[in-house]
């Protein structure tokens, strides 16, 4: 066999690795962490707001909260799921973020995956932070078609980031935003 045969064959190993094994998954984690920045501010001209909040929600526990309870403050809103590589590099920045602005921001976790899989990837990573699973139709300005999906919200509605793919949410330009939209 020739060399270009074998670096073929060995090509085409590792891509079926990366697609189609656990270990794969890891690897699309890993590069998704190195490659993850903090996310970018919408410019005030740009901001949209929310203009309905009537969106019913259940938590973990099966007890229904209505995100209409978020209005008037500072929201920080994750779509995200088990299987998605790039919402699995973010959450570990997602939950530091968490456990530092947990009384001061609200933030709503929504998974996009079913509950025993979300409960054991909570659980197995030591997260604190909420889950909750959407239960009707959510407000046509938080509608995405990719996760994950983050919003950060103002006081007034105003949707100040909106960021598909991994980031690091525990930057300084993060808690910069925060700092700011809290004293607003």
């Amino acid at each position: 066999m020739s060399r270009k045969k074998i670096g073929n064959i060995v090509f085409f190993v590792f891509l079926l690795v990366v697609l189609f094994t656990p270990i794969g998954f890891h690897i699309k984690v890993f590069v998704n962490k190195l490659f993850s920045f903090g996310p970018s501010v919408v410019s005030v001209e740009k901001q949209v707001s929310v203009t309905n909040y009537n969106w019913e929600l259940v938590n973990e526990s099966g007890v229904s909260h209505n995100f209409n309870s978020k209005q008037g403050k500072v929201v920080l809103l994750n779509f995200w799921a088990t299987w998605c590589p790039p919402c699995v590099a973010e959450m570990p920045s997602l939950e530091a973020l968490y456990k530092d602005y947990k009384d001061r921001v609200e933030f709503v976790f929504v998974a996009q995956d079913n509950a025993n899989s979300v409960t054991k990837y909570v659980s197995d990573n030591n997260f604190s932070f909420p889950v909750f699973y959407s239960n009707s139709k959510r407000p046509a300005e938080l509608v995405s078609e990719v996760i994950p999906t983050t919003y950060i919200l103002t006081k007034d509605g105003k949707i100040s980031v909106e960021e598909t793919g991994a980031k690091n949410w525990n930057s300084k330009t993060t808690r910069e935003l925060l700092d700011k939209l809290l004293k607003e």
